[in-house]
């Protein structure tokens, strides 16, 4: 058990203001319903609603989008700000010039057969979708049969499909502030004028038949090579990632709370741009296991991205596919399960040569959480007369019983960086995923990008505290110390966030409810069907940007 005055502790700090758990999940909660309740409950309140987000008419099909929306019982009709922001680069380049950069990016045709585009290539025409280029035959049956359910009502198109869990597309600043001006300008136009058709335009015939073969690619191959100075070329001149003092900080002040950093916001904690630190604590930074990327702005659609990439976001074919699935019978009740923090899995988020594997994500995180047990950590202390909460320094030791984190496989890594690995490292046996939930508290963090097991960790009688700069399509939808508890890159918080949920009453209650949460609202809007809902949308939005006449049609209803 935690001593309640440990001994030899150092007084470090005072919160007059109290421990910073309780108000992160009371904001929380406010903001969650206000989500729900706020939702459009007819055809002419989400329009009206798109209208006041957006300031623009709806794109066409939105009837037929919203009818698929409620015959699937899904619960968010409004908060689709992910899309807006997603494709709003693409406003400032010509319709035409998109559609010839995805042809381009499909059709290239390696004449020495030495590399390639590595893209999933989606035709659509006439209501019919085929499926084609590279990828695992699973996540082209699964990208048909997602869009096969609305295909009917979208305008003919190409469409390219990352292949990679690795993100494909980062602009550079000066570019992309042009495109996003070019797009302010031209989306200022939509905005003074109703739309005058409701119907997509045709391809021009030139471009309806199959896509040609290309001789040539825009796309560059940096696999196991450091990718810092690429990732973060769209990050604002301005932005700690961009300074050259090498003593930067990360601008922590932004998205956590001080002294011990819980995590206040989850869309800057994983803004690179802010957090220069990350190009020495990530593996994708340091050397990712795949990396073929382009500087141009390309309509590529990846399963997740840092925030300084320009993929377009879609859900992903994984999850559909049930690559990772959640057996509700392999479960148990939340009061049977081990009270510690638990993760099992690879040293993959990474390749690691010369030593690299000490700069990578995961690497660290387990590091960190099991420091030597003389190691100093801190940990808050209630003062029950004054109310206020103490910053404590104590031995790992004293929490040392709360975690069981460790890695289970050595791989990606030069031969000498795999045994280094396997040495400094205590490796579990190999662990099935239904292990997982004999445990309250499961850790989930990036891999070579998104966690192919995050969903299932949340439909789990468990709470999940989630560890990740890669931002995945449904990050509006699952909310922060409602669903499953924010952790940051640099761990500082943990061994608190632990004590507190496990040694406090109110925390007890707290995590116990956040489990209860992300698993009711996993099962309501993670299903296949909400896939498909944002999928639909997202077709329909970026059917609109690629046609010529995009300034001029829209759903008139």
């Amino acid at each position: 058990m935690f001593p309640k005055t440990p001994s030899a502790s150092v007084h470090v700090h005072v919160l007059n203001s109290g421990h910073p758990i309780p108000k992160l999940i009371q904001d929380a909660e406010a903001r969650y319903k206000q989500m729900q309740e706020s939702q459009s409950n007819s055809l002419s309140e989400a329009v009206m609603e798109y209208r006041r987000r957006y300031n623009m008419n709806p794109p066409p099909g939105f009837d037929k989008w919203y009818e698929y929306a409620k015959n699937r019982d899904s619960i968010i009709i409004d908060n689709y700000d992910t899309i807006y922001h997603s494709l709003k680069p693409f406003w400032g380049l010509p319709p035409q010039e998109i559609r010839k950069r995805a042809r381009e990016a499909i059709g290239f045709n390696d004449p020495i057969g030495l590399h390639d585009n590595k893209l999933l290539h989606a035709s659509i025409r006439n209501g019919a979708i085929n499926v084609g280029g590279q990828g695992p035959d699973w996540q082209k049956e699964a990208t048909q049969l997602m869009i096969e359910k609305f295909v009917t009502f979208l305008p003919d198109m190409e469409l390219g499909f990352n292949i990679h869990d690795e993100p494909r597309i980062v602009v550079p600043s000066d570019m992309l502030t042009q495109y996003l001006d070019r797009a302010d300008t031209v989306l200022s136009r939509i905005k003074s004028s109703d739309p005058l058709s409701d119907d997509f335009t045709p391809l021009p015939a030139e471009e309806r038949g199959s896509v040609p073969d290309f001789p040539r690619t825009l796309f560059n191959v940096f696999a196991h090579q450091p990718t810092w100075n690429g990732a973060q070329m769209s990050c604002p001149a301005d932005s700690p990632a961009k300074s050259i003092d090498i003593d930067v900080k990360d601008d922590i002040d932004r998205f956590s709370v001080q002294p011990l950093g819980f995590i206040t916001n989850t869309t800057e904690a994983s803004d690179i741009c802010l957090s220069p630190s990350l190009q020495s604590r990530h593996g994708f930074f340091d050397r990712p296991n795949a990396f073929n990327v382009a500087h141009q702005l390309i309509p590529v659609f990846s399963q997740s991205k840092p925030s300084s990439f320009n993929d377009i976001l879609y859900p992903s074919p994984w999850y559909w596919a049930g690559r990772v699935e959640y057996d509700d019978a392999k479960d148990i009740d939340w009061d049977q399960k081990h009270s510690n923090l638990y993760w099992r899995g690879s040293t993959t988020g990474g390749f690691s040569r010369n030593g690299g594997w000490k700069r990578q994500h995961r690497q660290h995180t387990v590091t960190v959480i099991n420091k030597n047990e003389t190691a100093k950590i801190l940990v808050q202390e209630h003062h029950g007369v004054s109310g206020d909460w103490s910053v404590r320094e104590v031995k790992r030791e004293s929490l040392a019983g709360l975690f069981d984190v460790r890695f289970s496989h050595v791989g990606q890594c030069d031969a000498k960086d795999c045994d280094d690995q396997r040495e400094f490292f205590d490796i579990a046996p190999k662990a099935d995923q239904d292990d997982a939930w004999q445990w309250k508290y499961l850790l989930d963090m990036d891999g070579n990008a998104f966690s192919g097991r995050y969903y299932a960790f949340l439909e789990s009688n468990s709470a999940v505290f989630k560890q990740a700069i890669f931002r995945e399509w449904h990050e509006e939808w699952i909310v922060p110390w409602v669903h499953y508890v924010p952790v940051s890159m640099d761990l500082e918080e943990i061994a608190e966030m632990m004590r507190y949920f496990e040694m406090e009453q109110e925390g007890k209650r707290a995590i116990q409810k956040i489990a209860q949460e992300g698993r009711k609202w996993a099962k309501a809007v993670l299903r296949k069907e909400d896939f498909e809902v944002w999928f639909f949308r997202l077709l329909l939005e970026y059917g609109r940007v690629i046609d010529d006449n995009r300034e001029t049609i829209g759903f008139l209803g």
